[in-house]
Formats: structure tokens, sequence, C-alpha cells
């Protein structure tokens, strides 16, 4: 097999990228992917022993790669992944190499379980699912006190396609761990819902999570500063609150599609001043919540600046670690409050599946670039350097199945 390899940029906020137009897949495809994304009935597959998968082999190297079909255990299942979104996380490992080479990345995952272990009794060959790679143990320390993503075992990856776990969603089959299996982080997508809309529920719960955080409370004015994919679900989830939503972006498509999710209020921040704006909004004061959906800490500051005396700022996207420049002053002084918000809540499983699975949002809407497998490499190139129309990429083996 030929190999191939890509290099991404730095930009992991901007992971969420793609065109309206659907160039990418063709026609036939196209079709094969509308027919099997809402299948009821799965024909049972043979398992090959060989798949294809996008490998990770360092910095900025990814490579199509044949690779085993990972064997499952007792308690585990094993998922023919037919859509897996790609997330800025995945982005910033490839660009920074924080992680060790080889790897296999993608987690927001979706499929049809071909296989299943000794002991599992809740799920079926043939179940349509998405799959969560963290669930945290529900007894440790940081789990009492409901800090899910500081829990060692949530910190463990339970689904991979091979190599260290690392969620194994950019491949053809995916092996989910017995602690996954066993504690709520399969759900089974209901008929007449697609795996693109379903394959939103974990960065939904996310979402969810900061918002949670933020404590919004009807009638407060929240600033949500980035209107990617995720900026966007922030912004739709805030309002869902009962509260006034302002929007910015440097990008004017991306204020047009926000436009379509019912969010009017926008910002041109290629062209206005954000903060100047959202106090001429709010009677000089500054937003009661502002939610920084954009990597950068350089954001931090202007974000703070927007928000009132007494108010509060979520970090959704700051990632990496490093240094950011803050007034002090303004967390004592003005008595603003940082928080910061990361990964998904097991508290929140239900409700982010209730929110996602019965469409709620129409989330397949913030897609526009769908990848088959085999151009894994462009469709991660894609999503590291955005074009101004650009939002969600995804990768879909499932769109080159040809059985169903």
């Amino acid at each position: 097999m030929s190999v191939a390899s890509c290099q991404l940029s730095e930009q992991a906020d901007c992971a969420d990228a793609l065109e309206t137009d659907n160039s990418k897949l063709t026609t036939d495809n196209s079709i094969m992917s509308i027919a099997t994304q809402f299948g009821s009935t799965i024909q049972q597959q043979p398992i090959p022993s060989t798949m294809l998968a996008a490998v990770y082999r360092g910095v900025n190297d990814i490579r199509m790669e044949a690779v085993p079909v990972p064997q499952i255990g007792p308690g585990e299942i094993l998922v023919r992944v037919h859509t897996c979104g790609v997330c800025g996380t995945d982005l910033k490992k490839i660009a920074t190499g924080s992680h060790s080479a080889p790897r296999i990345f993608g987690h927001e995952t979706t499929g049809v379980i071909a296989a299943v272990g000794d002991n599992v009794t809740e799920y079926r060959i043939g179940d349509r699912v998405m799959v969560f790679h963290h669930i945290p143990c529900g007894d440790c320390y940081y789990c009492r006190h409901k800090v899910f993503a500081q829990c060692p075992t949530y910190k463990k990856v339970g689904a991979t396609a091979g190599y260290e776990a690392s969620g194994g969603g950019f491949s053809e089959y995916v092996r989910v761990m017995d602690w996954i299996v066993g504690r709520n982080g399969v759900v089974r997508i209901p008929d007449g819902v697609s795996f693109e809309q379903a394959s939103f529920i974990e960065p939904v719960n996310t979402c969810m999570k900061g918002i949670e955080t933020l404590g919004l409370t009807p009638g407060e004015s929240v600033l949500v500063m980035g209107q990617g994919p995720i900026g966007i679900i922030l912004a739709v989830l805030a309002r869902r609150r009962g509260t006034r939503v302002v929007t910015s972006d440097l990008l004017p498509q991306r204020h047009t599609i926000a436009k379509a999710f019912g969010l009017e209020e926008n910002i041109d921040a290629s062209t206005s001043d954000t903060v100047r704006a959202v106090k001429e909004l709010t009677e000089g004061r500054g937003a009661d919540a502002v939610i920084l959906a954009v990597a950068g800490n350089s954001l931090i500051q202007p974000a703070m600046e927007a928000t009132r005396p007494g108010g509060r700022v979520l970090l959704f996207a700051q990632t990496q670690h490093g240094e950011a420049t803050i007034d002090p002053a303004a967390v004592c002084v003005d008595e603003k409050s940082l928080l910061g918000s990361y990964s998904a809540s097991v508290d929140l499983q239900d409700e982010s599946a209730r929110f996602v699975l019965s469409r709620e949002m129409d989330l397949e809407r913030l897609i526009s670039h769908r990848f088959p497998l085999s151009e894994s490499v462009d469709a991660l190139h894609l999503a590291a350097h955005p074009k101004p129309d650009s939002m969600k990429v995804v990768i879909q083996p499932g769109s080159e199945w040809k059985d169903h």
C-alpha cells in the first residue's frame, strides 16, 4: 500500500473546517452514504484480518496504512466505523507531537457493532451505536467531587484501533474496552437518526458541561467568541437557557451559518471592536458571561474586558499549557470569575444523547466536508487549514461500504 503523509498547521482551534460543497465524495459514494446512514437492518459481515487506518507517525505526519483489525476480549465490542468527526484536540496532538507514535486518533465515532465479547449482554451485532472514548470510575476522589475529567480512569482511553489507545475512529474498526461498554459509554442510535447526527453526542456533551459550569440563568447576556461548530453549539445551548446570546467571529461566512441556527446578534470582529460593541449592547456594562470558543491565549484579556464586573469568563478552547496576560485586579477588584471546562461529563450522557438524537438541533448542517477514510490525509489537512466558509470535517469509512 502506498504511504501518504500530511503536513498540518498548529491552528487546532480551526479544526472544524469545511466547505459548503461536498466535492470530496463521488456521486455514487454520496448515495451510498445516505443509504447506509439510516439503515436499521445491518447484515453481519465477515471481519477481515487487516484494515485501512490513518496512522500518526510523528509531528505533522499521518500515513494511510494497512493495520491488523483489533481483537476484542471479554466485555468488549468491535465497532465498524461509519463516521468520525475531526476534533481540534486530534489536530493539536498531531501538530505538536504531544503524544508518542504510532497512534490512531479519532474519537467522535459512530458505526455498527461487528462483534461482541463474552459477557456482553446489552448489545448485539448489528446495533448502530455511538461510542465515548472516556468514562470515569465513579468512585475516586475526583468522581465524588464531580470533576470527572480528572479521574485517573477517565484519563485512560477506552477505544482503540491498535497501538496506544487514542480513540481509533480514523480507521475501519474500533475496539471498545470493557469499562466503556459496562458504564454507559455506548449509545444506541435510533432508526431514522443518521450516523452523522449521532457523531455529535460527545462534542455536545462537552459543550453542555461548559454551559453548566457557567451557571447561566434566564435573562442574562452571553457573548460567545468564535463561531466554528463548537462556538455555534455553545451559543445554541446558552440560548436554550433563556439567555440573550451575542456572537463574534472574524469570518462573515460563519455569521451567515450562525444565523441559520437563529443566532441573530452578531459582531463582525474583522471590522468592529468586540469589547466596545458588547458594551454598547449591554448599557455599558459588558456581558454577564463570555465564552471563549477559540484557542489563543491572547484572546483571554479581551474576553475579560468584555465581561461586566462580577461576571464570568469561560475558557473552553485553551487546551495547551502556556502563559497568558491577564489583569489580576479584574478578578480581585472587579470580581470577575475566570472558569475552565474540559472534556465531557458522565452526568450529562443522557441529556446530551437526548438533545442530539431528538434532533433538537440539526447538527448535520454544521458538516460541509465529508471524506472517505482513504482520503483522511486530505481531511486532516483541510481541518488544520480552514477556509472562510468551512465548518465541520468528518471522515467516513461508511461512505465506501458496498455491502448495504
